[in-house]
């Protein structure tokens, strides 16, 4: 079987295996990224976190991001109840950094980030599926999509596969969430929103009028689309017949989207798709030889759109170890990986948590009750700085939470 080498193999040319190559590339490292599908590719994930600029940025990439047409400018979020609204500012926030960003198609998105680090000099092919890990030796076997075999020798795989999880998979690596298995069904409409209180620069998190567990996402791009899906646990969904139903059944109840999407069509190309049971967790972020990037490692809930932005920063932080390893320098994987970045993963699940068991739901409804300080510190958060330890929602979010939601008080449907 042929054999090939390479300094640093990455499984997946998602946002993290793009950011992860072209970070490696810029510090002089041979990188190969070996994607199973061909771009363009469907998938969610569509409304991006400032946060995720910075990484964007530092990889070469912005440029190429901002000149996209098709990409919807972000500055916040947007959240309704009944006849509640109220929205978050992500430019007045706690933490520095960018407080603008996009939504954006990930065909295109991803697309865009993988083709600038070929640029770059990353070696990248697509059709390529890895079949086993010798992790003792760090190396691959791949086969091509005609059938062909050969072993990449690597010094060091990142695992980007995302939903794939490939390594977590050959290695045993999969563990349960400690989160519900909920679902999420969605589809792609034409939107032909004329309504002026619709804000196509925020997400819209709609709370359903009866069941504070099940939520709704719209995400509007700049092509007259948006992404819309309703997330719950399955029992929520029983005896409907298919996702079409349970999406425009949902969304028709939630009286701001009722009224929005009155003339949307949704009878276009797209198809109505469903993913189930989608957080995951893993016995271990690293191994010998190996480390787990963004989903590949850990999927906590599509609620704050928080997924892509851990897949950035794991990324980063990984690219920042893996480099000083490479170059012969001391390296700790646990206190420079795995540590900062689940400091980070832990926050998001505080309020990820806090959505569903209804104390955040009550401190984004209680805007008025909020001081403006409190809500920056929110809103930095939301916009995806949970790494930052300096706000105290981050340091101590369980503690905080819990004393905001008591000082505001449950949130009355409206």
């Amino acid at each position: 079987m042929e054999r090939q080498t390479c300094d640093v193999a990455i499984i997946g040319a998602g946002p993290a295996g793009s950011v992860a190559a072209a970070l490696l590339k810029r510090q002089g490292f041979d990188v190969c990224v070996l994607e199973k599908q061909h771009f363009p590719r469907f998938v969610i994930g569509e409304s991006l976190l400032p946060h995720c600029m910075e990484f964007i940025e530092a990889a070469g990439f912005l440029p190429a991001v901002e000149a996209e047409p098709g990409f919807q400018f972000k500055n916040g979020a947007a959240f309704t109840w009944g006849n509640r609204y109220t929205e978050i500012d992500f430019t007045d926030k706690f933490s520095n950094g960018p407080g603008t960003t996009f939504q954006v198609r990930r065909d295109r998105f991803d697309q865009i980030l993988i083709e600038e680090a070929a640029k770059q000099g990353v070696d990248v092919r697509f059709g390529d599926s890895v079949t086993a890990f010798d992790t003792e030796a760090a190396c691959l076997t791949v086969e091509t999509e005609r059938g062909e075999n050969y072993i990449l020798q690597a010094k060091f795989v990142l695992d980007a596969s995302g939903y794939g999880r490939v390594l977590p998979r050959l290695l045993d690596l999969d563990t349960p969430s400690d989160l519900p298995p909920r679902q999420a069904h969605f589809t792609h409409i034409d939107d032909n929103i004329s309504d002026s209180e619709f804000d196509r620069n925020k997400i819209l998190i709609s709370t359903h009028p009866q069941y504070r567990d099940v939520w709704l996402w719209l995400i509007p791009f700049a092509d007259n689309r948006c992404s819309i899906g309703v997330v719950g646990l399955p029992e929520r969904f029983e005896n409907m017949e298919n996702s079409e139903q349970i999406v425009k059944r949902y969304a028709a109840e939630v009286p701001m989207l009722a009224r929005v999407l009155a003339n949307a069509n949704w009878d276009n190309e797209m198809p109505f798709r469903c993913i189930t049971g989608y957080s995951a967790n893993v016995k271990a972020l690293y191994g010998k030889h190996f480390a787990l990037l963004g989903n590949a490692a850990e999927f906590l809930d599509p609620v704050f759109s928080s997924g892509v932005t851990i897949a950035m920063h794991s990324a980063k932080l990984a690219c920042d170890v893996l480099g000083k390893q490479l170059r012969g320098e001391e390296a700790d994987w646990e206190t420079e990986f795995v540590q900062p970045l689940m400091s980070g993963v832990d926050a998001f699940r505080t309020y990820v948590n806090g959505w569903y068991d209804g104390r955040f739901q009550d401190v984004i409804y209680a805007d008025e009750q909020r001081t403006p300080e409190i809500t920056r510190m929110i809103s930095a958060i939301l916009a995806g700085y949970a790494w930052d330890t300096d706000n105290p929602y981050v340091a101590k979010s369980e503690r905080r939470l819990a004393a905001l939601a008591e000082t505001v008080g449950p949130a009355e449907f409206r």
